[in-house]
């Protein structure tokens, strides 16, 4: 899929306009093809910018700043050449295809990253990390991801990976002299040292279910019948007016979505049609089969009901359908006269106003606690991500198994085969032990240009 022997380039920041956009090189003959793009002089001086004239077939097309990074000292550890021009997409653009006939290969997805990694200036943790910071859409997504890039959890795993090594080699050391009688470490001492290294491996999976929540975010389903104000409180929570609100039933036909932030968590809110027995065309009829279809799969449900209005059928039938499941039961327009009491129906609800916004910071608290998460104070987790769970999960499994046959008094082999074990589950988190399949999998969900 990759070949890293080759010079690339890609256009490294985002699609669309822009006051500066960035194509960068990398590769062996990165500033041999900067400088046939452009009137740069002979030696670029490293990490000094130098304003140039790029040109294209038809002649020179802008003026631009050219920066060379010297291997082993960029991003990919190799020769790395930034070109920044005015971020008109056709120009940089322009600016690619001249580089492609000057010698240079379209990136692929992740390629700059991937050749972090493979020249080692970048760990596989550090290098999910750029493409979770790049994704981030909360400030706490950002802190985490940043933390991970900056080594922190890379070096947690290393601690434990370099006393699990200890422990190998004094095991090691007893089974190297059987007849002797040597044992380098008594099996209490053995069996305590994996009982600790095993308390700092479960020490990180604790907060990994919190992590887990920054780093994917919660999917969140707003239903209701028609009317009952589904789209006023998903453009309150939204804080802006992406659903049509109307006083005509059934004005929501299809899914809207979008992202927001409660207290540090990535929420996707989605508002969907009305729920009625009897749909007013076929269109609603679509629109109320596709709520039906994101309730099935939604993390966590708001259920709506109009506190201004006597309950029905729908509302009392959408309530016994979704009773056993994650959900919020609102009760909307608190502003109004109520037609009936919440505690008849539903003793927990929410009490809030779409209109004036009553009630909103105790919903947003709800919604949390009713998917047991907490708000993210300064301290983000240092695991958020679903792979490294279940490789810590892995080690840990095979260290218990290995104490247990310690205090047991089998043979050093075995536990020392789980303990190898542990360590080759801690090596595939950093990526010092690889699959290409799972190391391409990582890469191909970068952007290009990354």
């Amino acid at each position: 899929m990759f070949d890293a022997t080759d010079t690339i380039v890609a256009v490294a920041t985002p699609p669309g306009r822009g006051g500066i956009g960035i194509v960068r090189l990398s590769g062996p003959k990165a500033v041999t093809v900067a400088r046939a793009l452009s009137d740069a002089p002979r030696d670029l001086e490293p990490r000094r910018a130098t304003l140039t004239r790029v040109c294209a077939t038809e002649g020179a097309i802008d003026r631009v700043l050219v920066t060379s990074f010297p291997a082993p000292h960029s991003y990919t550890g190799e020769d790395v050449v930034e070109i920044s021009a005015h971020g008109s997409p056709v120009l940089l653009q322009q600016i690619v295809a001249s580089a492609m006939q000057a010698g240079a290969r379209l990136a692929e997805p992740g390629e700059f990253t991937l050749r972090a990694y493979l020249h080692g200036q970048l760990d596989l943790i550090q290098a999910e990390a750029v493409r979770d910071l790049v994704d981030a859409v909360t400030p706490a997504q950002a802190r985490a991801a940043f933390d991970q890039l900056e080594g922190t959890l890379t070096e947690q795993i290393r601690a434990i990976d370099r006393r699990l090594f200890d422990l190998i080699a004094l095991l090691e050391a007893s089974l190297d002299f059987p007849g002797e009688g040597y044992h380098f470490v008594d099996t209490e001492t053995a069996a305590r040292d994996l009982d600790d290294i095993r308390a700092q491996i479960e020490a990180l999976l604790k907060d990994a279910e919190r992590g887990r929540l920054i780093r994917d975010g919660l999917h969140v389903v707003i239903a209701g019948r028609p009317n009952t104000g589904k789209s006023s409180l998903f453009n309150r929570l939204a804080g802006t007016g992406r659903a049509i609100v109307t006083d005509v039933p059934g004005t929501t036909r299809d899914l809207v979505t979008e992202v927001i932030d409660i207290h540090g968590i990535p929420v996707t809110l989605v508002d969907t049609a009305g729920v009625r027995q009897h749909p007013s065309d076929a269109i609603e009829a679509e629109g109320i089969a596709r709520a039906a279809g994101a309730r099935q799969v939604a993390a966590l449900m708001l259920i709506v009901l109009d506190g201004a209005m006597p309950l029905t059928a729908d509302d009392r039938a959408l309530l016994e359908e979704t009773a056993r499941s994650s959900r919020v039961v609102i009760v909307n327009k608190i502003d109004l006269p109520s037609a009936w009491t919440a505690d008849e129906i539903a003793p927990d609800a929410i009490g809030v106003s779409a209109r004036t916004g009553e009630g909103f910071d105790l919903l947003r608290d709800e919604m949390l606690r009713a998917v047991h998460a907490a708000p993210v104070d300064r301290e983000v987790p240092a695991i958020t991500n679903t792979r490294h769970v279940d490789l810590l999960k892995h080690a840990s499994m095979h260290l218990a198994r290995a104490a247990d046959a310690t205090r047991d008094s089998v043979p050093e082999e075995f536990a020392l085969a789980d303990v190898h074990e542990a360590r080759a589950v801690l090596e595939e988190i950093t990526g010092r032990r690889d699959a290409d399949a799972i190391v391409h999998a990582i890469f191909e969900n970068f952007c290009i240009g990354k």
